[in-house]
């Protein structure tokens, strides 16, 4: 089984995705978006952004574990991973969500 899309809608009203890898795990996750079409509209952009490696911005968090960033062409963030043992762990973390991300499969948890 490929990935797929998890829209839920958080306990403020605003909705969120995630992408989840075939094992159920989350692999990506979004901002907060006051409308639902705004998160449909940020699934479609991990559709398109996904494959691309200039989208993926790979950063330390101030605990030092490496995590990443998917951004758009316009650079903005879309969505952001975990925080990752190992730069070799967050780099299996892209190759995930660049195999995953295009899916058109979306589980509505609204």
């Amino acid at each position: 089984m490929a990935g797929w899309y998890e829209l839920s809608k958080s306990s403020n009203g605003q909705f969120r995705f995630e992408l989840k890898a075939a094992n159920a795990e989350t692999i990506l996750t979004s901002e907060l978006y006051v409308t639902r079409n705004a998160a449909e509209n940020g699934i479609a952009s991990v559709q398109t952004n996904s494959p691309h490696d200039e989208r993926y911005e790979k950063k330390v968090a101030s605990n030092g574990q490496p995590f990443f960033n998917l951004k758009a062409a316009n650079h903005q963030v879309i969505g952001t991973s975990e925080q990752y043992s190992s730069t070799a762990a967050r780099d299996n973390g892209i190759a995930s969500v660049k195999a995953n991300g295009p899916t058109t499969t979306i589980k509505d948890k609204t």
